[in-house]
């Protein structure tokens, strides 16, 4: 995280859900002393027994993937430090078939499921 911290950088950590519980624990402490120093406009602060300077524009994301079977459910603490956002598989036969009503052609459902089937 202090990269981010540092340069207000915006980091993203992919599947989340695949750390250990106990590593989880530590990271919420982290990030919520990061979000605090943030909502009460310090420049610097205390983080991880360290006096640092903090650049307000640092944002930190997790992804999470539901589909592994090794993924650990998130505790409670930490989950409530960040907002969700749901993803779902886009459609892609629907896409197609937009796109080449768009340019004009006039078969394009049938032309867009051939195309999806490449």
């Amino acid at each position: 995280f202090l990269f981010c911290i540092f340069q207000g950088a915006w980091g993203c950590f992919d599947e989340f859900n695949r750390i250990s519980v106990e590593v989880l624990s530590v990271i919420a402490v982290q990030v919520k002393s990061i979000q605090d120093a943030i909502r009460e406009k310090k420049t610097r602060f205390l983080f991880m027994g360290e006096d640092i300077r903090l650049n307000r524009t640092v944002g930190l994301f997790i992804t999470m993937n539901p589909g592994y079977a090794g993924r650990t459910e998130l505790p409670e603490n930490l989950k409530a430090l960040f907002r969700p956002c749901a993803m779902v598989v886009p459609d892609f036969d629907l896409i197609s078939e937009i796109m080449m009503v768009a340019e004009g052609f006039t078969d394009a459902r049938l032309l867009a499921r051939k195309f999806i089937t490449l």
